[in-house]
């Protein structure tokens, strides 16, 4: 709570070890807080990690099902994507929203800014309430093979109390969405 703290790091060398067009990862010599060396491996984000409630006027969410090539498993999510650093947050969230689901929302909400793994890596999220609906035409892009399934707020949030839904996005978004909604 207090961002004017020194930072107690001292960096002696950074070199970049693997780059590509979503992530760069930095291997770093470094004097740790209590004056020891050590190394850390740093990911920098090229993208911004942006997450999607939508909730129809019923009280309804959506939720996208896909495999996910890291975790080697099927995993339900909100709808989220990434959107250039630099760029605005909100139309990426209006992009991934109508990209995965055909939703359209004509009522945003930024309900939260997040940091997804701050002991190894930089990627900063944004997470957008998205209601008064309308459906659409899905546009996945050609990496998704996407399922999507329509279930109630209440539903969703119980799967994240049960672990069944675990992405961090999710998980952020769905708790946040309960707790303002006194769910």
């Amino acid at each position: 709570m207090n961002p004017e703290a020194h930072n107690p790091w001292q960096t002696r060398s950074s070199q970049v070890v693997y780059d590509n067009k979503w992530i760069e990862v930095r291997h770093e010599e470094v004097i740790n807080p209590s004056g020891g060396e050590g190394i850390y491996g740093v990911v920098r984000y090229k993208n911004k990690a942006i997450g999607v409630i939508p909730i129809d006027n019923e009280g309804f969410t959506y939720l996208v099902g896909q495999y996910r090539y890291p975790l080697n498993e099927y995993s339900w999510e909100i709808p989220e994507g990434g959107g250039p650093i630099g760029d605005d947050v909100l139309a990426a969230a209006q992009r991934e929203l109508k990209e995965e689901t055909g939703l359209i929302a004509a009522r945003w909400t930024n309900i939260a800014r997040v940091h997804l793994s701050n002991s190894v890596g930089d990627e900063e999220g944004f997470l957008f309430l998205a209601e008064d609906l309308t459906q659409a035409e899905q546009e996945p892009e050609e990496t998704e093979q996407l399922v999507v399934k329509k279930i109630l707020l209440t539903d969703a949030i119980e799967l994240v109390m049960q672990s069944q839904i675990t992405d961090s996005l999710s998980v952020m978004g769905l708790l946040k969405v309960a707790r303002l909604r006194n769910l």
